[in-house]
């Protein structure tokens, strides 16, 4: 990767510094890369020849005493300066121990725009591909059905042979009225479009143009590239007023989306409905980066930092790519929307951004603006945030003013809860609430770590000491003494999912509340929006409730992604669970994947422990799933984790982590068994605590553990 671009060569490098990363592939258990070696060229011929005529960072030296360099992710340029608007080639090789080289890796291409010194936001561009219809009927004289097998942001290209000028009529629509017609009268913001194609006598190929939407092309929303064209969601497409034959080799869907490895990221189990719950979110996330942000589906284009910290999240667990989301992610801190709630994901968007990547840079060029985001400057002597102390300084500082707000009517920034407002489980939504209050929780917590990372160490105390003021005022203002529930808000009696699961998932709920607290929030069910689901599920494997969640993932009741897929007919994650929560709902809203994430991190838990995957947390939490298996993208190269949850039989763990790396693994502890540890065949001893089997730095490659 050169500046986590995995295909540096479709897009330009702007960086003077460009950083440049790799897979350590020694298998070996606990090998470390101890030094490597990078050759950049002017020419593929001269670094085919090994040699690098722009930069060798050299071999190392094996007389004098070995220096350990086991850097593998972004380690910075050497050479003399770049030139601009110019193509180079680089590799790299490693050493496990003095005299023990690695082959050269394969060559990698990559080409410098306008190099500049300012921190660069470089991406890869976005792809055109051509999909054909898994299925053709025809209708009469000149009309003929297709279905595509997905919806996908695009348009039509038909082949034709033609001698004559004419006009064709083209249906497109995500939803149909019976078999094999589209719906012209979907609802909401279900899409349906007729369009003119004006046939060209001896022009074989017509591509149909979309007409502008007035809504999702204006100013505030995210404009298709130049160089690209206007596009639309569609899975069907009706063709009328044909004078031949429409064949399958004859029509093509033209879909546009950010590069995307399909092989990346697979996940199988004992549960066919959580693989089609998987597939259904992994495709969502592929099939909404049209515009190469992450926006709101294709009703108005805009990101929302909500939506985009679960698309980040599960775009991480879907695929080796970092570039988009750090792209949104920065574009929301100066054009931030109105929710309190949302502006506070800035801040957990930047911390995970950091984590998978292993890179500070976009911590240290946003850090003030990270620092008004957690809107401490609203809290009161408790430590505790209203929306109403906000003030005109704090808006200019987190850029909610003049472009920002014009965008929203001039809207204040208001508590959103969870959207639709149907969702909120009768929330009563006090001055001083129980949501806000947990979510700034959070954002205190991981900028106090932002600040340790970036050595900004009054900061860090700071924010640390205002984390454990926020934690102690939590318990004695929205702990109610009677039930041990979180209520709502200060004064009020009500205790929502909502004020329950948001204080479970940033972790301030007491352990002698977290009884009464995990019963009422298993109670609930899913009594909130796709959006609250990450919450939810994040919630409910922190707290052990991993049997529940794992019944929401495989529900098919109306709230659920079961009930998108087998019901509702959707190839994409829905706005909402059902047209009857929110009308006017699209149907290609990347919001709803969380399981995208929320399965690789938690169901399997994969995630990073130290920046870059350096070090990898490994804590399944099967529930009462029978065995699954995955394989999960790191900057550091792919992690396979597999297990076997037999009811009578041993738990049997198989991971394999990347070089360069170690593991925590956190195990399942079989009730009535003996729970003795076997690591490669060997005993092995696990610490007990937390209802799971503690083991500590497991070196990288590939390990079988048993618990029996």
């Amino acid at each position: 990767m050169v500046d986590l671009l995995t295909n540096p060569a479709n897009g330009l490098i702007t960086n003077v510094v460009p950083r440049f990363s790799w897979i350590f592939r020694d298998k070996r258990s606990t090998a470390y890369s101890q030094a490597w070696q990078i050759l950049v060229a002017s020419t593929a011929e001269t670094l085919f020849e090994d040699m690098g005529d722009v930069w060798d960072s050299g071999v190392p030296s094996i007389e004098d005493t070995w220096k350990l360099d086991s850097r593998s992710v972004m380690v910075p340029y050497g050479g003399a300066p770049l030139r601009p608007w110019t193509t180079y080639f680089w590799k790299a090789r490693t050493w496990s121990g003095p005299g023990d080289p690695s082959p050269w890796s394969e060559s990698q291409t990559f080409r410098t725009g306008e190099l500049s010194n300012e921190y660069p936001r470089d991406c890869q561009n976005l792809v055109v591909a051509e999909v054909k219809p898994v299925a053709i009927i025809p209708y009469g004289r000149g009309h003929f059905f297709a279905d595509f097998g997905r919806a996908a942001f695009g348009t039509v290209a038909l082949e034709m042979d033609t001698s004559d000028e004419h006009t064709v009529k083209v249906h497109l629509g995500e939803v149909l009225a019976g078999p094999g017609r589209i719906h012209r009268s979907p609802g909401g913001s279900r899409r349906y479009r007729e369009c003119a194609l004006e046939v060209q006598p001896g022009k074989p190929r017509h591509t149909v143009v979309i007409p502008p939407d007035k809504r999702n092309t204006g100013e505030y929303a995210i404009p298709m590239p130049d160089d690209l064209f206007e596009v639309y969601p569609f899975r069907y497409c009706e063709v009328t007023g044909m004078r031949a034959g429409l064949g399958r080799d004859m029509i093509r869907q033209r879909v546009i989306h950010y590069p995307f490895d399909e092989k990346a990221a697979l996940f199988r189990s004992s549960s066919k409905t959580l693989n089609d719950v998987w597939e259904l979110c992994k495709y969502t996330i592929k099939a909404t980066s049209f515009c190469g942000y992450y926006v709101d589906g294709d009703r108005e284009r805009i990101p929302y930092e909500a939506d985009a910290y679960i698309n980040q999240l599960a775009h991480y667990c879907t695929d080796r790519e970092y570039g988009m989301a750090r792209r949104t992610h920065e574009y929301l801190i100066k054009h931030p929307t109105w929710p309190t709630e949302w502006i506070l994901h800035s801040v957990f968007m930047a911390w995970y951004d950091y984590m998978y990547t292993g890179d500070d840079s976009s911590l240290r060029h946003h850090y003030e603006d990270l620092k008004a985001k957690t809107l401490i400057d609203l809290a009161d002597e408790r430590g505790l945030i209203a929306t109403a102390n906000m003030t005109d300084s704090l808006l200019e500082r987190i850029h909610y003013s003049g472009r920002a707000q014009k965008q929203f009517g001039n809207k204040p920034i208001t508590n959103i809860v969870d959207w639709p407002q149907s969702e909120r489980d009768g929330f009563d939504d006090k001055p001083v609430n129980a949501v806000v209050n947990a979510l700034h929780y959070r954002a205190v917590v991981l900028f106090a770590r932002i600040a340790e990372a970036l050595g900004e160490h009054d900061d860090a105390r700071l924010f640390g000491s205002r984390a454990r003021l926020i934690e102690k005022t939590f318990a004695s203002v929205f702990i109610d003494a009677q039930t041990g529930l979180v209520v709502d808000g200060e004064g009020s009696s009500h205790s929502s999912l909502h004020a329950n699961m948001f204080a479970l998932a940033a972790g301030l709920v007491p352990h002698r509340s977290r009884p009464e607290v995990c019963a009422h929030v298993r109670s609930k069910g899913m009594a909130c929006s796709v959006y609250g689901a990450q919450f939810l599920m994040e919630a409910l494997y922190r707290s052990g409730c991993a049997d529940h969640a794992l019944a929401l993932l495989t529900s098919r009741g109306e709230r659920s992604w079961a009930h998108m897929i087998y019901d509702v007919g959707t190839t994409m994650t829905l706005e909402a669970w059902d047209d009857r929560f929110k009308p006017n709902q699209d149907w290609n809203h990347a919001w709803g994947a969380a399981p995208a994430n929320i399965i690789p991190r938690y169901l399997m838990g994969i995630r990073p422990l130290k920046p870059g995957f350096e070090e990898i947390l490994i804590h399944p939490q099967p529930g009462e799933l029978e065995w699954a298996e995955i394989t999960t993208p790191s900057l550091r190269g792919p992690i396979h984790v597999s297990f076997n949850n037999h009811a009578n039989g041993p738990f049997i763990l198989n991971v394999e982590t990347p070089g360069n790396t170690t593991a925590r693994l956190r195990l399942p502890a079989k009730t009535g068994k003996a729970n003795r540890v076997f690591v490669n065949g060997a005993r092995a001893y696990a610490v007990p605590g937390g209802g799971c089997l503690k083991i500590d730095d497991l070196g990288n490659g590939r390990h079988s553990i048993v618990v029996s």
